[in-house]
Formats: structure tokens, C-alpha cells, sequence
């Protein structure tokens, strides 16, 4: 049985704040390092996040959180897909789709009509899963995150 077929996307709550913040530092200790700004969104979530009109969602598998992924605010219609991660333990299995589809379903549920994503181009496997649905390079600004050196957006239809 393919396992994203029994994955289920989960919204927030409050006793599963831990799972963002182990998720990306997982990932960012691999291959950068925790920004000041990392640090703040994922000790905060509630605060950061949700609070300011976003959300977050987790991948869960056989009871156990594997995966998770942010809707940022920028305003009413744009949103950056954001603190998107998969467990190394199941990396490569298919949870990224998941998330990625889960992310534009909700999107359109919520009338969002374009998700943006700063990333970095050493991380080929996401930049090609990005391209696969339809992300596409656009200019990124600077300051934002000392790590990435690529944004990209994607028009919700």
C-alpha cells in the first residue's frame, strides 16, 4: 500500500506545537542553520502563525507526526507556503506530494489566490517537487532569509 494513501492531514492545535519546530530544525541543522527568524516562528507558531491569520497542518501516519507545512499571511490573497517539512525517516516516500496538495486544496477552500516559497536551489529534490506543481521562479527580494536564493509562486486556480 502506498503510504501517502494513508497519511491524513491534521490542522494545529495547540499540543502539537513541539512537532514544527523538531520537524525544521531537523532539517535546517542537515543543511543550514537556524535563523533568528526560524527561531522565533518555531517557538511561536501559535503566535506567529496562527495568530496573524495563518495556519498549519501536519502529515500523520499510524499515530505519529511525519510531516508539516505553514500558510503564512502576506494579505487576503497571498500566502507563503512555509515550515514545510518531512521527517528523514520517510523522506522520499511521497508525504511532500501530500503536503503540497493538501496546501493548494486549502488554499482554495480559503479563496487564496497565490502561494509564494523562498527555498534554496542545493535542495534540488524540493525545488523539483515545487516545479512539478507548478511553482515557478520569480524575483526574490533580499533580507528575508539568509538561506534562500530562490522564491517561487504559484497562482491557486
Amino acid at each position: 500500500m502506498n503510504i501517502q494513501n494513508t497519511v491524513e492531514i491534521i490542522p494545529f492545535s495547540p499540543d502539537l506545537k513541539e512537532y514544527i519546530k523538531t520537524l525544521n530544525t531537523e532539517w535546517l541543522t542537515k543543511y543550514f542553520r537556524v535563523e533568528e527568524k526560524d527561531e522565533l516562528v518555531l517557538s511561536n507558531p501559535q503566535k506567529e502563525i496562527i495568530d496573524k491569520g495563518g495556519m498549519i497542518f501536519y502529515a500523520k501516519h499510524n499515530g505519529e507526526i511525519i510531516g508539516t507545512f505553514s500558510l503564512m499571511k502576506i494579505d487576503t490573497e497571498t500566502f507563503e507556503l512555509s515550515k514545510m517539512a518531512v521527517s528523514e525517516k520517510v523522506q522520499g516516500l511521497g508525504i511532500g506530494n501530500k503536503l503540497i496538495l493538501s496546501a493548494f486544496s486549502i488554499a482554495k477552500e480559503n479563496n487564496i489566490k497565490k502561494l509564494i516559497l523562498y527555498s534554496n536551489r542545493i535542495l534540488s529534490p524540493a525545488i523539483h517537487l515545487y516545479k512539478k506543481f507548478g511553482f515557478v521562479e520569480v524575483v526574490l527580494e533580499k533580507g528575508l532569509y539568509e538561506r534562500a536564493d530562490i522564491k517561487m509562486e504559484k497562482i491557486i486556480r
